[in-house]
């Protein structure tokens, strides 16, 4: 199996070869001028785009041969071995197939796949016409799946294939020693891990796109939005997988790792967030570049910025230089390459930009400039600039463990603490010009019209804000309070990320910004509903759902916004009040009795345990009835697993959702004297998160994947609303620009979005 799996990497290799080779070979005899021959340039070119075809199937078939292998239990291939689940439950064949991204030889293959499959849907699309633009993003493409595979084909240890050393065998072909007790490690086996990698990998794969379209513009010198209309769905598709594979990993490191939060700004995470914030810089560019010919270099750039941090990312996984719990073992070759992709991807595109400097000059001079703070030039501007900021700031602090000792915090491990000092005022400032975006005009915005506009979003907003700040005075600083007196190390932690008045306000401020992004984008997508359902003759609630067809991008922005202001809201909850604590609960084990247990207002009442065998893991149960006073709440069931052959150890948490908090209770063993070990942490408005996390989810799917009507037909202006003048024109064509007439394509990577979702991305 190792010897058929290599075998279909090399024709792989072999496919990329011949595609880049033909593909250059077609741009450079495309000229029959050139060429004296008709067509050359045209069938030399067609058939590099078939090469890409070929690099994607022959990956397929490497893939499928792996997940074969694991399926059946197939001991042959070494990384098979090592990464395969035991797991007879009803989820195993599932936890099998994920092993083909559980560990680094496969985790790379399998992304490599992805890439040619963005490849393969560019080739196929653009075989029809074969034009430049197209095929030189697709030779960028193929440069980079060769970057990958060569790894796989050139270093043994990023190699899948690997067949099993004999020595690991009995006479009867038994795994035996060592090689006996490998598999999946048992974190790993649960739902929320084995979809969490592929999402992460298909928003990574997908970055890829806009990067190769954006070198390509420069290298055909094409100055129109050409580029951004091709990679725009592409980059929405991949920043919304980026963020699911972001929020299932949160979801599974609070369920299973035990320690009742769902973020810790480990390096891995850390890198995951990166090309996240990025790719939410970048969509925005592409809206002003579409919409106003402006921010052209700069979106160029944010292109190249996403792809180097996606790059980024994996080389603090897979180099070894970075310590992180979610790590790869780290290896020399992993090391050089992907650093110097880093750079390569960078300079490249740098050297471009500088090159084409006035080609790529906004159509209008005066764009260069932002003639007014109170415009919504200005916020997308502002919003760039955050964004980039914050993912630089957060790039140096992961690797600066890694960096030499006479640079800041060079040769320091840094705390949660570190992160939050920056990453909290950053967002709230963030935060802060989403909420007002919406309520601004392009290049200038009067005081009067911003007020008008403002004005009942704001009362609105303030409820919300009076409810928060009520919830906050008596529930959420007394926590603080508390933790502060009870000293120790969490106290000493809280203390260090600032004054109380600072860290109190911060949370303030952020309840009454996350009011406003809240009510603006639900205010300001009601008058768009009003005025489109006045001009259609339907009601607002009706107009709502109807102009989604012709209006997904705006839609989609504005319930995306929403949520935003959703998690902001749980964020401040649950990551800056929690209430726990830790300790050993008393058991009889004559009686099967044991004390009572209280942490913050809750009592847990021991009702049983168990202990179970299921041959190879060893589960550890513990029941409680939980109390609020007299009151019953409810019933947890926490319990640890470990593997009999490996001990390695898994919690499983007892958690309790209420609409303000979540009760999070862990099950840690017992002491030398068979005392219950366990953690309980109150953590408050975290349902918020989740749901938060949710709409972000669906309203980046409606613009991203949303169904493009015809222009002209579902997709016109909207009409004023409100008595909002901005409103009449957001959605109308930028200045000279032609009006096309000819219907958008519906897949979900399309050419050409219809008119008023392709400019009007705003919540993107």
């Amino acid at each position: 199996m190792a010897a058929v799996g290599l075998i279909g990497l090399l024709i792989s290799f072999a496919g990329i070869v011949v595609s880049v080779v033909c593909l250059l070979a077609g741009l450079l005899s495309s000229s029959a001028a050139r060429n004296k021959e008709e067509g050359k340039g045209s069938m030399l070119t067609w058939a590099g785009h078939v090469g890409a075809i070929v690099a994607f199937a022959a990956l397929t078939f490497c893939c499928l041969l792996m997940v074969y292998c694991f399926v059946t239990g197939d001991t042959s291939i070494e990384y098979v071995v090592k990464g395969t689940s035991h797991n007879q439950g009803p989820l195993g064949t599932f936890y099998r197939v994920a092993g083909l991204w559980e560990g680094r030889e496969g985790s790379l293959m399998f992304w490599a796949w992805l890439i040619s499959v963005f490849g393969v849907v560019m080739a196929v699309r653009n075989m029809r016409k074969l034009e430049r633009l197209d095929s030189v993003a697709l030779i960028v493409m193929m440069a980079v799946l060769a970057g990958f595979l060569g790894i796989m084909l050139f270093s043994e240890d990023n190699s899948p294939f690997v067949a099993m050393d004999p020595k690991y065998f009995d006479a009867d072909g038994n795994l035996t020693g060592a090689a006996a007790l490998w598999g999946m490690n048992a974190l790993l086996e649960h739902w929320a891990m084995a979809v969490h990698p592929p999402a992460l990998f298909i928003g990574y794969a997908g970055m890829t796109v806009p990067f190769a379209y954006a070198i390509a513009t420069l290298v055909v010198n094409d100055t129109s939005d050409a580029w951004v209309v091709r990679s725009q769905r592409y980059t929405l598709f991949s920043w919304w997988f980026l963020g699911i594979g972001i929020g299932l990993g949160a979801v599974w490191a609070y369920v299973v790792l035990g320690w009742g939060g769902y973020w810790g700004w480990d390096a891995v995470e850390n890198a995951s967030l990166l090309p996240w914030l990025v790719g939410l810089a970048l969509i925005h560019s592409m809206t002003v570049y579409r919409q106003r010919g402006a921010f052209k270099r700069w979106s160029i750039m944010c292109a190249a910025l996403a792809f180097s941090f996606v790059i980024t990312g994996t080389f603090i996984a897979r180099s070894g230089l970075i310590e992180s719990v979610h790590a790869f073992t780290g290896d020399p070759v992993s090391l050089y390459l992907f650093g110097a992709l880093i750079v390569l991807s960078l300079v490249v595109v740098a050297g471009g930009v500088i090159t084409r400097w006035k080609a790529f000059a906004p159509a209008d001079a005066s764009d260069e400039e932002l003639g007014s703070l109170m415009s919504r030039d200005a916020a997308y501007y502002f919003n760039n600039v955050i964004m980039v900021v914050f993912a630089f700031l957060v790039c140096y602090l992961t690797v600066s463990s890694a960096l030499p000792s006479w640079l800041p915090f060079g040769g320091s491990s840094l705390s949660a603490g570190t992160y939050n000092a920056v990453a909290r005022p950053l967002g709230v400032l963030y935060c802060l010009v989403l909420a007002v975006c919406p309520l601004l005009s392009w290049a200038t915005t009067s005081r009067k019209q911003f007020f008008k506009r403002a004005k009942i979003p704001a009362i609105l907003a303030g409820i919300l804000f009076a409810v928060l700040m009520v919830y906050l005075v008596t529930t959420l600083w007394p926590a603080y309070d508390m933790a502060i007196a009870a000293g120790g190390t969490k106290a000493e932690g809280l203390a260090s990320e600032g004054p109380a008045w600072y860290y109190k306000g911060l949370a303030a401020v952020g309840f009454a910004v996350a009011s406003l992004v809240i009510f603006n984008s639900l205010y300001m997508m009601g008058c768009r509903a009003s005025a489109w359902g006045k001009s259609h003759g339907v009601s607002t609630p009706v107009a709502l759902f109807k102009m989604i067809p012709g209006h997904v991008s705006t839609v989609g922005g504005y319930i995306a916004h929403v949520g935003i202001g959703v998690i902001l809201i749980g964020l401040i909850g649950s990551s800056m009040f929690i209430t726990e604590r830790s300790g050993y609960i008393e058991y009889e084990a004559t009686s099967d009795t044991a004390a009572p247990f209280t942490a913050g207002g809750y009592t847990l009442r021991y009702t049983s345990n168990n202990i179970a065998d299921d041959g190879r893991n060893m589960h550890y149960t513990v029941e409680f009835d939980v109390y609020r006073g007299d009151e019953y709440v409810g019933h947890v069931t926490p319990s640890m697993e470990m593997v009999k052959d490996t001990q390695q150890t898994k919690s499983n948490a007892g958690i309790i959702s209420m609409p303000t908090h979540d009760l999070f209770v862990v099950y840690k063993g017992v002491n030398s004297i068979g005392h219950f070990s366990v953690d309980v942490r109150v953590n408050p408005l975290i349902g918020f998160v989740w749901a938060g996390f949710g709409l972000l989810m669906l309203g980046i799917a409606i613009a991203a994947l949303g169904r493009r009507k015809p222009k002209g037909d579902e997709a016109e202006a909207l009409p004023e609303a409100c008595d909002d003048p901005c409103d009449a024109a957001q959605d109308e064509p930028a200045e000279g620009e032609p009006v096309e007439s000819e219907p958008a394509q519906e897949d979900p990577a399309g050419d050409e979005p219809a008119q008023d979702d392709a400019r009007e991305t705003e919540g993107s």
